[in-house]
């Protein structure tokens, strides 16, 4: 399979095999509204499988959403066909408005319009609790 390079745009390299769609979710970015190649569960050497993202367009990527869903990955940049610049996200020790709390009690749950804030807890384990009732973020 050949998947040519982008002119202008960006790759997310080392993304989880099997994530890349969940990737795009999280990042907020339609498929059917971008002009994107998918390559998942290509060979890595240093993971066994990787999938790749790359994007033919200047898209903004929130490092904080993509080191939270994927925080292997890497992010390079293009500009005439050559790579510009690199980016490694880091586990955000905050996030907000990526997941939803789900206690039933909480406010943010009551209350439409109060943004959806977590912080991190634990890093090895990947926990994020609510701002404001607590509750164990479900990922």
């Amino acid at each position: 399979m050949e998947v040519t390079s982008i002119q202008n745009g960006i790759i997310i390299d080392h993304v989880p095999a099997g994530t890349s769609l969940k990737v795009l979710e999280y990042l907020k970015i339609d498929p059917a509204k971008t002009k994107l190649a998918l390559i998942m569960n290509a060979d890595s050497k240093r993971y066994g499988s990787k999938d790749i993202i790359k994007i033919e367009d200047d898209k903004d990527i929130d490092l904080d959403v993509l080191g939270f869903v994927a925080r292997q990955a890497t992010v390079d940049v293009v500009r005439g066909g050559k790579i510009v610049e690199k980016k490694q996200p880091n586990l955000p020790e905050h996030i907000v408005g990526v997941i939803s709390c789900v206690n039933p009690r909480c406010v943010t749950t009551a209350e439409p319009g109060i943004k959806q804030m977590f912080h991190l807890v634990h890093s090895e384990r990947l926990e994020y609790r609510c701002d404001y009732c607590d509750e164990e973020a479900k990922l």
